[in-house]
């Protein structure tokens, strides 16, 4: 049950003792006495303890780590197996449950519960050997044949946080979702299931489950590494950072298979440590989170550095730039269309696809060359579904540094192949004289230069982004950068989301799915006039920061 903000002390109090007497952990019962022991100055912050619980979306569980339903903890996620594994047995599901974790706080504690409550209920439980990249899990859904699978992981979160995803194998997930995230309606009816759980006393916990061998990896790699050309270049010289998460053993073993040089990793972030010591936020995307990178690309003189998130779903690309005298960080984006066009000039023919919140280069090139394109809501989780089926998925990205180059490899974003793929286009380019920026070049010449760039703001309070988005509909506005607004559309109420376009722009405004931000994704489009893409880019940049501040203004934060 909620907190409501008019609950007394005396009855969060009494709340707070019954979550006591039924929780699991003995250091959660302490940090939570501790703070009834300080009432009422505490009061605020059991309140907020109380203010949930956390709901399972289709992102699964995220929150801070602190004992009390609104966040992450051992009671939670005994209440969240005891939920999915009934479930499970509910809809006659068949087949063991998978389970990996990342390097997090709490993570191996909490996928050993997770084991421990599905054999207590009857359901083998098999756990990934040691800390392993999200994309090895979801793979494992599929290669173990498993009923569903739980990654424990807060991905790109803050230290202080922890999250619990859920994927469903083939006979729940059907053809496109095998090996996938949840969606509806299967996140209502395990949130559902889980709420129905009773005392955790009563919750039976049996033996620890099967931990598995390093072969699973050992085939994670194999088959990652056949996704490229055996017979490609192989003259590339890549600097690495995990940042302090789980990636680095992956990834190289990875590289070094395929037949490239093992990467330089950044040594202070090369070992899995949940504490991120070196960045202040764990996100390859936040400022200076990549400067060891930076500064290691260069003194090894590499052609390309690499980034993975810490649980090595996302991957992001730094190349040089000598037109800033460095480096620079390609966005989602422009990954994402260097990817594609890598793999439709190698012939990978099938539906591409990505977001309605990333550019419209992908489907400019789909039309141009002829090949299935589909456009979904945001999330990896409705990519790997695009298209229903019709055509067989080949590529899916979305903006934020998430790419799948090989849906029947791993159904999700992957970080690590996506890595090794960028690596074979940089190879290749490099062999010929050329660069990735040189591609992109080419690409702009050929459909305009597509400059995308976000709007986000990071909030506090939730009632400011439900306030903002309320703004928009109010007084949507009718004009774009001096250009009419042409098209409209409100998701609601499948989504929260507004998109604007006019003739030239596009703008889609949002919450965020994962984090406490609202986001406005912006696009501008400028044509190439006689093959000066320079210009055209100092165009486009001046256009889209106009649009920033145009879309800060109706926004209000």
């Amino acid at each position: 049950m909620a907190a409501d903000p008019t609950d007394s002390i005396d009855d969060l109090r009494e709340r707070a003792r019954r979550w006591l007497d039924d929780d699991p952990d003995p250091a959660d019962r302490e940090e939570l006495q501790a703070v009834l022991d300080r009432l009422p100055e505490s009061g605020p912050e059991l309140a907020d303890r109380f203010a949930g619980p956390l709901t399972f979306g289709t992102a699964g569980l995220r929150g801070p780590l602190r004992a009390g339903p609104n966040g992450m903890n051992l009671a939670v996620v005994t209440q969240a197996a005891a939920g999915l594994v009934a479930w499970l047995a509910a809809q006659d599901a068949t087949g063991p449950l998978v389970i990996g974790y990342d390097a997090r706080r709490g993570s191996k504690e909490f996928a050993e519960r997770t084991a421990e409550v599905a054999t207590g209920a009857g359901r083998a439980a098999m756990l990934l050997p040691r800390p392993l990249p999200t994309p090895v899990l979801a793979y494992a859904v599929r290669h173990l044949e498993a009923a569903a699978g739980v990654m424990v992981t807060a991905s790109h979160n803050p230290p202080e946080d922890n999250g619990y995803k859920v994927y469903l194998g083939a006979q729940l997930g059907g053809t496109t979702g095998a090996g996938a995230q949840i969606v509806p309606p299967a996140d209502r009816e395990i949130e559902a299931a889980i709420r129905a759980v009773g005392p955790l006393a009563e919750v039976p916990l049996g033996p620890p489950g099967q931990v598995l061998g390093d072969d699973l990896t050992v085939e994670y790699v194999r088959q990652a590494v056949a996704v490229i050309d055996p017979d490609g270049p192989r003259g590339l010289k890549v600097a690495y950072t995990p940042l302090h998460g789980v990636g680095a053993a992956v990834l190289t073993a990875t590289f070094s298979k395929a037949g490239f040089g093992v990467p330089g990793v950044v040594p202070e972030q090369a070992e899995p440590d949940g504490t991120f010591p070196t960045v202040s936020f764990p996100n390859p995307e936040e400022p200076g989170a990549v400067d060891r990178l930076v500064a290691l690309a260069g003194s090894i003189r590499a052609d390309l550095a690499i980034a993975n998130d810490p649980d090595a779903d996302r991957c992001a690309v730094v190349v040089p730039d000598p037109s800033a005298g460095g480096w620079r960080m390609l966005r989602g984006d422009e990954v994402g269309v260097l990817l594609a066009d890598h793999l439709m000039r190698r012939g990978v023919r099938g539906l591409y696809a990505t977001t309605i919140v990333s550019s419209a280069l992908l489907r400019a090139m789909c039309t141009a060359r002829d090949l299935p394109y589909d456009e979904t809501l945001t999330g990896f989780k409705w990519i790997v579904r695009a298209g229903g089926g019709a055509e067989p998925l080949v590529f899916g990205y979305e903006e934020a540094l998430g790419y799948c180059v090989a849906p029947e490899h791993v159904r999700d974003k992957d970080g690590i192949t996506a890595a090794l793929t960028v690596a074979e286009l940089a190879a290749d380019l490099k062999a010929r004289g050329r660069t990735l920026t040189d591609r992109l070049d080419e690409l702009a010449a050929e459909f305009g230069v597509h400059h995308t760039d976000q709007y986000s703001v990071r909030v506090t309070d939730l009632r400011l982004i439900a306030d903002a988005m309320a703004r928009v509909r109010a007084a949507t506005p009718t004009a774009l950068l001096g250009r009419s607004v042409t098209e409209t559309r409100d998701l609601l109420p499948e989504a929260d989301v507004v998109i604007l376009r006019t003739d030239t722009a596009r703008v889609v405004i949002r919450p965020s799915g994962t984090e406490p931000k609202l986001k406005a994704y912006l696009e501008v489009v400028e044509p190439v006039v006689d093959g000066d893409v320079a210009a055209a880019r100092g165009r486009a940049t001046e256009a889209v920061a106009a649009l920033r501040t145009e879309i800060a203004t109706v926004l209000g934060l």
